[in-house]
């Protein structure tokens, strides 16, 4: 008898060879893409592979292709030698990876007067990055996705801290939400109610990213129902250069427009998919200064094009010039250079300004010289190409320098025309949450908030949002008096950590009851609950919920202290001592930590022992008021 794997894989084949011998079937009408509708399957690369080797032989090798995988020794680029070491001035910690038995490891440490005083040893699972430009370094606890705080720079072969962590290093504490991973992987499958926890994790950006899924597609080749694609659109995956300009640019900018994403309501990251138009599912928009003209991010590629007089004169796209299948690192220059050519009327008739000399030394390579490579602003120790085009923004042109600051222009919408006023609030919102937590920015939500008035639960939801941010408890508590029940986990959240705040815990109980019901995988808002059970004398109710949350994640430093202290109440103190120096392995410069460590010393009368965690906590912190007077008070 016949295997199923055997007989799928013979159909597999058959299918492939129909591909050439059997005729194109009658098409209808078609006006939609059939693999956009709801349900069908995504049936993964290998399928693709089955049928279209040459192109997966090549695509493995692009940037996309090489995006994401198991850290392994062949997937890394970096060097592991005398240099492997990155010292944080800011945090006053080291960090050293290393591999051993063929894991990738990350220490971190701390010394005092030559000896180690604090370290932490953290495995990391996968790489990202294609080696092009950097690999970055992500730790899998328990589902629980972590960025950690170091990056191979392979340009300039150097460690050094992450982007975003110099200055902030905030360890190995940052979590990658959805909207980080469905850009630089293919798509993982989530925990429903979790932000950053997925129950398994694709290996690099697959096929299906820019085609679409293929259930539908593989189904119909499988039955023989094939189409010439030469003279007709096959309707059941989509091809990109089928597409309009405007839908070809809105699924390479889903990943190539980064910037402040804002989903709609009710949207995930993962709903987007090619031929749709992307502000279906979220709007994006960028922060305008200046000298945005001249200065620009790591994954701007579609905003830049779009600024060029070549694109705004042209029907040009991305693949005009690129070939998603075939890495860069190989593309003969000539295919960008005949782009260019091509769309100016031939090389003769190209009026090129610069001298012969210049010329022949670039050996007229317009596309070297008019799309220049620059470092980005967001991260360091790379160059990029630069996508706008012009006949100002040439290699070795300087570019002038100012004294002046970069003013704030605004926020800008890139997804559609123009945006409605409570379209902007909630992207001036993400920005202020996201990256600029300025009064400024918080001002100009106000004033969107003021002109899209509506009676809607997403204004609601936004104006609780604005609130939250400035801080204005009391309107927040009048707003939800004369509101429907809410149901939205951060909504939820928010209003929760309003009555925490004003000392209301039996109402701030309620609401992260709320939040923690729609998002019960969220393990912040699981830690608030705990923590409010504990100013409610709750204190079972309390161990049980930070316990679950340390089965879940057993490096939550807070659910560690939190637990440590519900312990101490309940006159555990071996066990509270025992959490609290867990909570402090995992963060040294934790001062609640310490100084609940210090007020059990306190009460087990350890004077000295006290006193050396209080002076601890004043050298990280000298502004701490409760250490300051605890110290005072000890004499």
């Amino acid at each position: 008898m016949y295997t199923k794997s055997l007989i799928y894989t013979l159909l597999v084949a058959a299918a492939c060879l129909l591909l050439f011998c059997t005729k194109n079937l009658p098409t209808q009408e078609i006006t939609s893409y059939r693999n956009l509708a709801e349900g069908v399957q995504y049936v993964g690369m290998k399928q693709c592979r089955a049928c279209h080797q040459d192109i997966h032989s090549t695509f493995i090798h692009t940037g996309m292709g090489r995006s994401f995988d198991v850290a392994s020794e062949e997937k890394s680029n970096a060097r592991f030698d005398k240099h492997a070491l990155v010292y944080d001035t800011a945090s006053n910690l080291y960090y050293y990876p290393f591999f051993e038995d063929s894991i990738l490891y990350i220490k971190e440490f701390r010394l005092e007067n030559g000896d180690t005083v604090h370290q932490r040893l953290e495995q990391v699972d996968y790489i990202v990055g294609s080696g092009q430009h950097t690999n970055s370094h992500i730790l899998d606890n328990n589902g629980y996705i972590y960025q950690a705080p170091i990056t191979y720079y392979t340009q300039e072969e150097r460690w050094d801290m992450a982007p975003g962590f110099r200055g902030d290093n905030i360890r190995f504490d940052r979590w990658l939400s959805a909207e980080c991973i469905t850009c630089h992987n293919h798509l993982p499958k989530p925990i429903e109610g979790a932000m950053h926890k997925y129950e398994s994790m694709p290996q690099g950006i697959e096929c299906e990213r820019c085609h679409g899924p293929g259930g539908v597609h593989l189904r119909e080749k499988l039955a023989g129902n094939i189409v010439d694609t030469a003279k007709f659109i096959d309707y059941s995956i989509v091809n990109p250069k089928d597409l309009s300009r405007d839908l070809q640019m809105d699924l390479c900018q889903r990943c190539h427009l980064q910037g402040i994403a804002v989903l709609n309501e009710g949207k995930t990251f993962f709903d987007f998919k090619p031929g749709m138009p992307l502000n279906e599912v979220m709007n994006v928009f960028l922060p305008r200064y200046t000298n945005s003209h001249e200065k620009f991010i790591m994954a701007s590629q579609a905003d830049r094009l779009r600024l060029s007089a070549c694109f705004q004169q042209s029907d040009m796209t991305c693949i005009t010039c690129h070939n998603p299948h075939f890495s860069i690192e190989t593309t003969d220059k000539k295919q960008y250079n005949n782009a260019c050519i091509n769309c100016h009327g031939g090389k003769e008739k190209i009026a090129c300004t610069a001298s012969l000399s210049n010329r022949q030394a670039e050996k007229d390579n317009c596309s070297g010289c008019h799309l220049p490579r620059a470092g980005s602003i967001d991260i360091p120790h790379i160059n990029i190409t630069d996508h706008y085009i012009s006949r100002n923004n040439i290699k070795g042109k300087k570019k002038e320098e100012t004294q002046e600051a970069a003013a704030f222009l605004g926020l800008q919408i890139l997804t559609k025309t123009s945006a409605a006023p409570l379209e902007m609030a909630q992207g001036y919102l993400a920005l202020y949450d996201k990256y600029l937590p300025a009064k400024m920015v918080l001002d100009s939500a106000y004033h969107y908030l003021n002109l899209g008035k509506e009676n809607s639960n997403i204004y609601f939801k936004t104006l609780i949002h604005y609130y939250f941010n400035r801080q204005n408890y009391a309107d927040i508590i009048a707003n939800i008096k004369e509101a429907t029940p809410i149901t939205d986990a951060w909504t939820a959240y928010r209003v929760g950590e309003t009555f925490y705040k004003t000392g209301d815990f039996q109402n701030a109980l309620n609401y992260y009851q709320i939040a923690t019901e729609a998002m019960p995988y969220h393990l912040e808002f699981q830690e608030k609950l705990g923590t409010t059970y504990i100013q409610l004398q709750q204190i079972p109710e309390a161990i049980k919920t930070l316990e679950w949350v340390l089965q879940e994640d057993d490096k939550r430093a807070v659910a560690w202290c939190n637990l440590g202290y519900a312990y101490l109440l309940q006159q555990q103190i071996a066990k509270a001592e025992n959490y609290y120096d867990k909570a402090i392995a995992l963060n040294p410069d934790y001062e609640q930590a310490l100084l609940n460590k210090a007020a059990l010393y306190l009460l087990t009368r350890e004077t000295e022992a006290a006193k050396a965690l209080i002076e601890r906590v004043l050298k990280i912190n000298p502004n701490n008021a409760q250490a300051t007077m605890i110290l005072r008070q000890l004499g």
